[in-house]
């Protein structure tokens, strides 16, 4: 048996869940996520939790029985509490700030960097150097902060680059002088 996917989910007080077969619907303070789930697992809404239980111990319905929790599970925390990555810019005259709704990098490139947040993200600068992307679906808050991230990734020589705020950068020797 899967130990995520029988674990139950609580649904909070003011969040909504609507089970329409496989179609499954969140609504909460933060807004409303929707998601079309595998056919396979059943689905099961009782007094305020959600179970989800699969037909067989096949192969292919062990690894959907986990991931189909998850996901709900995952919605259910997104309309409540929201999702955010921080990033940091390290390096000499590395910077952001915003204009309007989109996010202007200077990253070391002849040229700023835009980029421009999908429907239901939003980003923060709190600092020149630290970026916050927040937003309820958790897959769409970690693909723009990847985005991000990848517009210049840290070096391991002297570690500049942007990256995450938990994320370590192992830094390199440099290259060792000449032996007579």
């Amino acid at each position: 048996m899967s130990r995520i996917g029988k674990m139950p989910i609580p649904v909070p007080a003011g969040v909504e869940v609507k089970i329409d077969g496989s179609h499954v619907t969140v609504k909460g303070p933060k807004g409303t996520l929707s998601r079309t789930l595998s056919e396979e697992m059943a689905l099961a809404l009782e007094s305020g939790v959600i179970q989800v239980t699969r037909p067989s111990d096949a192969k292919k319905h062990r690894s959907l029985h986990g991931l189909t929790r998850t996901l709900i599970n995952n919605m259910v925390v997104g309309v409540t509490s929201g999702y955010e990555k921080s990033l940091d810019l390290v390096g000499i005259g590395y910077r952001a700030n915003k204009q309007g709704s989109k996010l202007v990098l200077a990253v070391g490139y002849s040229h700023p960097v835009e980029v421009v947040p999908e429907e239901g993200l939003e980003i923060e600068v709190p600092a020149p150097n630290k970026v916050i992307v927040r937003g309820i679906d958790k897959e769409k808050v970690g693909q723009l902060a990847a985005d991000i991230r990848k517009i210049r990734k840290p070096e391991p020589y002297k570690g500049k680059g942007i990256r995450y705020s938990d994320e370590t950068v192992r830094i390199k020797a440099g290259k060792a002088g000449k032996k007579k």
